[in-house]
């Protein structure tokens, strides 16, 4: 089946074969929050990608692959992302990470606290920690960049198909966030990165490029 990016709640999986892994896309809720499923081809090793709502689901989506979780990363501490950390966590034993900016805000401590450029290691994998500030001052993003293609890019809810993320609310920054996704994401990848994102449909890095400055000049 060809991968779309396009999932609803309560509908089935996406899944996207790579070769070294597979990644698999699910929404929960009401709030259309996409859960993500990184599988290592060669090893099984997994990581989770928030786990959002619904632990039952994210345990389903977890044994639709290799049947482990040995990894939970927490994008960021808005708690539309984070209603099923505590139970995933419990029930798998996996190793839990988020910005160290955001864990303390989280309902659930992370075991370990992330900075910009660090590594987080599945398999075979290697993932790379973007900080991310403006949308909450801990939000990070994973490129894995598949030596067979392009990047591969989870962004929370820094980064969606038409601009940045929500930088409205008091704490927020969109001068932050822009300055940030320009300098870390757009100038260090190239245009066939795909980028997965917190809420609705995926998009590349060439598809968005060419609207930086409507978005710097939007403001939003």
């Amino acid at each position: 089946m060809v991968y779309t990016g396009q999932v609803t709640p309560g509908g089935r999986s996406e899944v996207r074969e790579l070769g070294r892994a597979t990644i698999r896309k699910m929404s929960v809720s009401s709030m259309h929050n996409n859960v993500y499923l990184l599988t290592c081809t060669a090893t099984g090793e997994q990581l989770l990608v928030d786990a959002a709502d619904d632990p039952g689901r994210c345990l389903a989506l977890v044994a639709e692959g290799t049947g482990r979780l040995d990894h939970l990363v927490t994008t960021h501490q808005h708690w539309d992302h984070v209603r099923a950390l505590a139970a995933v966590a419990e029930a798998t034993g996996a190793t839990t990470y988020a910005g160290a900016d955001d864990a303390d805000a989280l309902p659930l401590p992370p075991d370990v606290r992330l900075a910009h450029g660090d590594v987080v290691t599945v398999g075979e994998l290697e993932l790379d920690v973007i900080h991310l500030r403006g949308h909450t001052p801990g939000s990070v993003a994973l490129s894995w960049r598949d030596p067979d293609g392009g990047a591969h890019l989870f962004t929370g809810d820094s980064l969606f198909p038409g601009g940045v993320g929500n930088t409205k609310n008091e704490g927020q920054s969109f001068a932050s966030l822009y300055r940030d996704v320009t300098e870390r994401v757009f100038a260090t990848h190239d245009d066939a990165t795909w980028f997965y994102p917190g809420h609705g449909d995926d998009s590349t890095i060439g598809a968005e490029r060419p609207h930086l400055e409507e978005w710097r000049a939007r403001g939003w």
